[in-house]
């Protein structure tokens, strides 16, 4: 049988996998994590759903992700670069070579799709 062509975002149906930043990354709080994915292809595909509370942690990305914010509220900081505030309803792209910090306000949650 072969996997439908329609997939919908159901996070009830997975078991969330929790997580945090790695102690050399993290800068203040305690953060946790909770993701659901929800897709994983071969090739490095993913999408799903991602949940952290306060705190601020650096991040590196070698991956292209979009993300569409849920809830929430967290600052996004590129280093030499501005820092943007983004909350429910706002997308945005991380490219590869992107370098800073996530800082959780409120506890935030995220649509997510990777490309590796």
């Amino acid at each position: 049988m072969t996997a439908p062509k329609f997939l919908s975002v159901d996070i009830e149906s997975v078991e969330p996998e929790p997580g945090a930043p790695a102690p050399d990354r993290l800068i203040s709080g305690d953060p946790k994590f909770r993701t659901w994915n929800v897709e994983e292809q071969d090739g490095g595909l993913y999408a799903g759903v991602w949940e952290a509370t306060p705190g601020k942690w650096r991040i590196e990305y070698d991956e292209w992700e979009f993300c569409h914010i849920l809830s929430g509220v967290s600052v996004i900081s590129e280093d030499a670069g501005e820092a943007r505030t983004v909350r429910a309803g706002d997308s945005f792209v991380l490219r590869p070579g992107f370098k800073g910090s996530w800082e959780v306000l409120e506890t935030t949650r995220k649509e997510y799709v990777i490309r590796l």
